[in-house]
């Protein structure tokens, strides 16, 4: 085989991989996220916020419906009781019982804490956005206790609208995410979200515990626990309103 026609062979082939493992890091993480919503979910959780001085928690229901759709309604303490996000697609809604007001929550507040907590709202708003707006390369596969797990590098497409240099995570055979890491602009880690227990719940391997800490303060982090989960309920479209996130009908 002469020289040229092997160089030739070389370009055709390294393209292709290019596009395999950009195929299958993005076709992982999307199945990841399919596997944590469903079609529709219904999740009963804990929120600690955490800091060296002081700890809150908040009892909270959650729902989600497609891609687009979720509500999380705070249940306890009472003093926080009643309090909402509503989000559809990317748009962002939140209420509060004391003031009996619905603000939405502008682009420019995305970044911002969520109820508080390490969490963002642009975390809340859109967990799909990891999927249509990154490039997704495998970087790596191993064997942790018998069981697969996949490192997959998603970089945002240079016109999306988000933050982040970069963001990896680390997701098992069975879809759940071990952890998720995300970098700035200079390729330092600023924050990452790590499951502290896996259990199986509503049918499926779920994340019983994980917990997002800033690598900057790792004192200071927020644990999400939850306590019930239920995949593929029926959920009615008016569920996911402003009406029912001010006055809740569920």
């Amino acid at each position: 085989m002469n020289k040229r026609l092997v160089n030739s062979l070389i370009l055709l082939v390294i393209p292709m991989l290019g596009v395999a493992d950009e195929r299958d890091g993005k076709a992982i993480v999307r199945d990841a996220i399919d596997h944590w919503r469903g079609l529709s979910s219904y999740t009963e959780m804990t929120m600690i916020i955490h800091r060296p001085d002081w700890e809150r928690s908040m009892t909270m229901r959650a729902w989600t419906k497609g891609d687009d759709h979720s509500l999380v309604r705070v249940v306890e303490p009472k003093k926080d009781r009643g309090n909402g996000t509503l989000t559809d697609d990317d748009r962002m809604w939140s209420y509060s019982p004391k003031i009996n007001r619905v603000i939405k929550v502008p682009s420019s507040m995305m970044g911002q804490s969520w109820m508080g907590s390490d969490f963002s709202n642009k975390d809340i708003a859109r967990a799909d956005e990891i999927v249509e707006e990154y490039v997704h390369t495998l970087l790596a596969t191993e064997e942790v206790d018998g069981i697969t797990v996949y490192e997959v590098e998603a970089v945002p497409d240079e016109d999306a609208a988000v933050v982040w240099g970069r963001e990896v995570l680390r997701i098992r055979e069975d879809h759940v995410v071990l952890e998720h890491s995300f970098f700035d602009q200079d390729g330092e880690l600023v924050k990452s979200l790590q499951t502290m227990e896996i259990t199986d719940m509503g049918g499926r391997s779920t994340a019983k515990r994980q917990r997002m800490s800033k690598a900057d303060y790792p004192d200071e982090w927020t644990e999400i626990q939850v306590k019930d989960v239920a995949y593929e309920v029926e959920l009615k479209d008016s569920l996911f309103t402003l009406s029912n996130l001010r006055n809740p009908r569920d």
